[in-house]
Formats: structure tokens, C-alpha cells, sequence
């Protein structure tokens, strides 16, 4: 899944291309429409059930955004709450676990794709991943692994299925994270991009979504002169059936 930067022509050389997904669109949050008014081609990963999910999937989608689901998924530690409405969890049968992602379907519109919530817990469950890439499969959706376990199974899974798949290079923030923070991880999202000729971040709209959004925001305008171009997630991960799963890990483990 590592494709190195290839040159379109010789002394040409092709820009790599990173994909930044906004996780916890959904809410009326901090971040949400700073996003959404500006020209960042982000990917807006939005989470089912809450009071905006459909509203805010609609608009991103007319906006011109590529719309995932942020699918909640049931973590080893952490609070209830932090999951939201209807969330995958380990004791829901197969058939509730496959009813609950088709329910997610609908209510995230025009999505091309799912990464994880959490989940910790789940993705190293067999059962419950997949009766979900099942549920993905049917309606031609591709899977993003967040990166939250070294324990996930999507990626042979999806080889198995023959599902379109990839994964979180860096976290561009966290709880405590600071612009100035958002914006050193972005300059090393945009190194692993000019190393592979592609790479995945991920940050998030919400209590620090304005931080997120400005460090993402200053560090572009220091990349500008890079060859590197931000595009939509479904742009960059290749079919499934040419993934090699040994270069998985290198994203987890740098």
C-alpha cells in the first residue's frame, strides 16, 4: 500500500498526494463550519445518530467534499458517552451488528467510505469486523483503519474481501493538543507523503476543532511551495487486490 512518488516525465517530478479525514463531524461543534466555509479538500468523516449527521453530510457533499461515516466503535478503555448513539459494541449479535451499519448508511448520505471511532476493542474482533466490511461490501464502501490497535484485522479482511482499504499515517492532534502542535504534525504528514507518495492524517472537529483547523490552516500556507497536493481519500488507496499487508504496519509503528 506504500507507493513511492513516480515521475511523470524525466526531470518531472509527479506530486505526492496526501488525504487529511476530519473525524467527529455531526454536531454543532467547534471546527465544523470553519471547515465547511473554507477551500481545504478534506475528507468529513461524520458520525451517525447525532443532531446534524444527515444536515452536515448533505452540505458537505454539495460543498464538494468527499463524506465518510465515522463509525463508533466499542474501545478497550474509555467512557460510555465518547461513543454517541447506537455504537458497535462487543456484545451486539451479528445480525445487530450488520443492522446498525446500514442504519449508519442512511443517515450519513452520499459516504464513500468508514474509518473507526475508537474501537480499539473491535477491530481486532473477527466477527464484528466482518459482518461490518460485509455491510461496506454490499454498498461498495471503502475502510479506513484509524490506527487505534496493532491488533486490527481489517487489513486481511479486506484483502479477503477485495475491499478498497487503508490507514492512519499520523494523528494531526489530540485532547491537548495546540496549533502549534497541529502544525509540526502537518509538516510530518507532508514528509511521509514526499517519502511514499502518499500518506493519511487524521484530526478532529470539537472541543480543540478551532486549534486543528488554524494549525492546519498555518502550515499550508508554509507547504504551498511543496509538491505535495491534498485530495480526497478515495484518490489514494489502492484496490485491495494489489495491497501488499506487509507495509501495513510501517503506518502504525512511525
Amino acid at each position: 500500500m506504500i507507493i513511492p512518488a513516480v515521475f511523470a516525465e524525466e526531470g518531472t517530478e509527479e506530486k505526492a498526494k496526501v488525504a487529511i479525514i476530519i473525524d467527529d463531524f455531526g454536531g454543532n461543534i467547534d471546527g465544523v463550519y470553519r471547515f465547511l466555509k473554507a477551500e481545504i479538500p478534506i475528507t468529513v468523516a461524520v458520525m451517525p445518530f447525532l443532531d446534524e449527521s444527515t444536515e452536515q453530510s448533505v452540505a458537505a457533499d454539495e460543498l464538494g467534499f468527499e463524506v465518510i461515516i465515522h463509525l463508533p466503535l466499542e474501545p478497550i478503555k474509555g467512557k460510555a458517552s465518547w461513543l454517541g448513539p447506537m455504537p458497535i459494541t462487543s456484545d451486539l449479535s451479528t445480525e445487530e451488528v450488520k443492522s446498525r451499519v446500514r442504519k449508519a448508511i442512511k443517515d450519513v448520505p452520499h459516504a464513500k467510505g468508514i474509518n473507526n471511532h475508537m474501537g480499539s476493542k473491535i477491530v481486532g474482533n473477527e466477527r464484528i469486523m466482518r459482518a461490518i466490511l460485509e455491510v461496506a461490501s454490499e454498498h461498495n464502501l471503502y475502510i479506513i483503519d484509524s490506527g487505534t490497535s496493532a491488533d486490527s484485522v481489517i487489513p486481511e479482511l479486506a484483502l479477503e474481501m477485495k475491499l478498497r482499504y487503508g490507514v492512519r499515517d499520523t494523528f494531526l492532534d489530540d485532547t491537548r493538543s495546540s496549533r502549534n502542535h497541529v502544525y509540526k504534525q502537518m509538516l510530518k504528514l507532508y514528509d511521509q507523503a514526499e517519502r511514499r507518495g502518499e500518506a493519511i492524517g487524521i484530526g478532529h472537529v470539537g472541543i480543540k476543532g478551532t486549534d486543528t483547523f488554524n494549525g492546519i490552516s498555518d502550515a499550508l500556507k508554509y507547504l504551498e511551495d511543496r509538491q505535495v497536493e491534498i485530495v480526497p481519500v478515495s484518490d489514494i488507496i489502492p484496490t485491495a487486490i494489489d495491497v501488499d499487508p506487509s507495509g501495513f504496519w510501517q503506518h502504525i509503528v512511525e
